[in-house]
């Protein structure tokens, strides 16, 4: 039985930004470009979340929202070395460390000997000096599993923790919407309610036969997390091959010139992705575009090029454009990352981190 803490720090970037500038406290803010520049919310503070406004935001919507949003220029080295302090903590604990971006990270402490073992003690302690180092606050989640851990520390947001015990778990996930389970977004939640799934407790009336019949592989996959079971490990070496951001519009588009607005507003959101997961261009290999179509077919046009650049992406986006004569429902932007796999072993693996 393992013991897992998910550590997510509370607005970071903006919590940064506000400890080093206390001007800002208690004012909504927002980490984005300038209003002048096309462009999307890296994230925003609690203060700002009251009217809407959230990460990957498009600017101008933010400020329609809330007109009184204070913009601030992102300062990605600046988090990095917050980050870096963090990990620091971290590894007082446990060297099973799996960072997820500069402001998350799971941690097995199963092994852990401190606070006599209890992961509760662990996981609250870690926060303690966090804000003694930091001066910023974190949530955390413990459970048994990485998934249950990743729900758990979004319980008591922000500054607080949450625990599920392993006796607990039946009883916590099936009552569990299923728009909380990890990697179900807009889209693929307004389907599972179309089937009648509402919780994870209904979801476990379906066989793994039917719900493969309905959904796909991602059948598998929701059979077993709307039971609590993730077998997945803490680990610490592991190695990412892509990253993309993905947007599927409400309704399709025809015309070249929105493309190229929606291209903008996807490439920023991967601009700030890139720069959150500590992505340098020196470790990029290739870049790329996905394009859905009306009729579900798709198309990926790629190109070897470590430069992560607009005018880039939309000459691949019209290539790809050229191929079908449909309109658009889904475009994708992403990056293939090298590896230390030889090439003939390499496989594209699209990581989708975008919005469904």
């Amino acid at each position: 039985m393992r013991k897992i803490i998910h550590i997510d720090m509370d607005s970071f970037y903006a919590s940064v930004e506000i400890r080093d500038n206390p001007a800002l406290k208690g004012r909504p803010v927002g980490i984005g470009s300038p209003i002048h520049k096309r462009g999307v919310l890296c994230t925003a503070n609690y203060e700002a979340r009251k009217y809407g406004v959230k990460a990957a935001l498009p600017t101008m919507y933010a400020l329609k929202l809330c007109p009184d949003l204070i913009l601030v220029k992102p300062n990605f080295e600046k988090y990095r070395k917050v980050s870096l302090q963090i990990r620091e903590i971290f590894k007082e604990y446990t060297d099973l460390i799996e960072p997820l971006s500069l402001d998350e990270a799971f941690l097995d402490v199963s092994n852990c000997k401190q606070c006599d073992g209890s992961a509760t003690l662990i996981a609250k302690e870690i926060r303690d000096k966090i804000f003694e180092t930091t001066k910023l606050t974190a949530s955390a989640g413990i459970a048994p599993n990485k998934f249950l851990a990743k729900i758990a520390s979004d319980w008591k947001k922000p500054n607080g923790q949450f625990v599920i015990t392993p006796e607990e778990v039946s009883s916590f996930i099936f009552d569990l919407p299923v728009k909380k389970i990890f990697g179900v977004g807009k889209v693929t939640a307004e389907k599972l309610h179309g089937l009648g799934f509402e919780t994870c407790g209904d979801i476990q009336k379906a066989s793994l036969l039917e719900l493969r019949s309905s959904l796909g592989s991602t059948g598998e996959s929701l059979y077993k997390y709307s039971r609590g079971i993730d077998n997945r490990e803490v680990r610490s070496s592991r190695e990412r091959k892509s990253l993309s951001v993905e947007h599927t519009f409400s309704k399709d588009i025809k015309k070249i010139e929105e493309m190229v607005k929606k291209a903008t507003l996807v490439f920023e959101e991967l601009k700030s992705r890139l720069d959150k997961k500590d992505i340098q261009e020196s470790k990029i290999k290739s870049v790329f575009v996905k394009i859905k179509f009306k009729d579900f077919k798709q198309t990926t046009v790629s190109d070897l090029n470590s430069n992560v650049n607009l005018n880039d992406y939309l000459v691949l986006m019209k290539k790809g454009l050229q191929r079908k004569d449909e309109p658009i429902r889904l475009l994708g932007l992403g990056v293939q990352l090298k590896t230390r796999k030889k090439e003939s072993e390499f496989q594209t693996s699209f990581l989708k981190e975008g919005i469904d």
